[in-house]
């Protein structure tokens, strides 16, 4: 499998998703949503896994959009938070409130420990894909030649350093959320640790 081979939607919605995400997230955090979409469509054509893609594509650019200051909230957790832009944004695309449900859902469960694939395929694949992004978790499931293309051409830009210090943030000041679990969970040394950063 090669980068070329993934289906990116070109769809008025993930286009504006992009757009919004480029506008609002720094550059390794923009580079990070668009690898989150990228290896949870390679997992799941890998895998035979049947996915929405624009729905897929529009959660991965908004699942850590909680994190940015703009849209950062002092009681929500930071993925709920981003549940609740992605359901406006939605709104916006002109999609039915069943849809924009979704959205949020996958949005919200990228952070469970797992997500059961036959329930919610397009979560499934976020939380796979971002705990390969952040934590380095299985890099085996990707082919290493596509792991290479994938980073060379969104490169990750000091992704690791900001996104321990933005999840860092989150736990100590939101104690009881997803993200404070792990930071007690020691998180931050498998940031650390990311083979993708070798």
């Amino acid at each position: 499998m090669r980068l070329a081979d993934i289906v990116v939607p070109e769809t008025p919605a993930a286009r504006a998703a992009l757009e919004a995400a480029t506008a609002y997230c720094s550059p390794a955090l923009r580079n990070h949503s668009i690898r989150a979409y990228l290896w949870a469509a390679a997992y799941a054509e890998l895998n035979g896994i049947a996915f929405d893609a624009e729905l897929l594509y529009v959660s991965a650019m908004f699942h850590d959009i909680g994190l940015v200051a703009e849209f950062d909230s002092h009681t929500e957790p930071f993925e709920e938070a981003g549940g609740h832009v992605a359901w406006i944004f939605c709104a916006g695309a002109g999609w039915p409130v069943e849809r924009r449900v979704r959205a949020s859902e996958v949005i919200i469960r990228h952070m469970w420990d797992e997500v059961d694939v036959a329930e919610d395929p397009e979560g499934h694949l976020l939380e796979l894909s971002t705990g390969l992004d952040i934590s380095g978790r299985n890099p085996q499931a990707w082919p290493e030649d596509l792991r290479a293309e994938v980073l060379d051409r969104y490169p990750r830009l000091g992704i690791a350093g900001e996104f321990a210090a933005c999840i860092t943030d989150q736990g100590e000041r939101k104690p009881d959320s997803l993200a404070g679990g792990f930071v007690r969970g020691g998180v931050t040394a498998r940031i650390a640790a990311n083979p993708l950063d070798r």
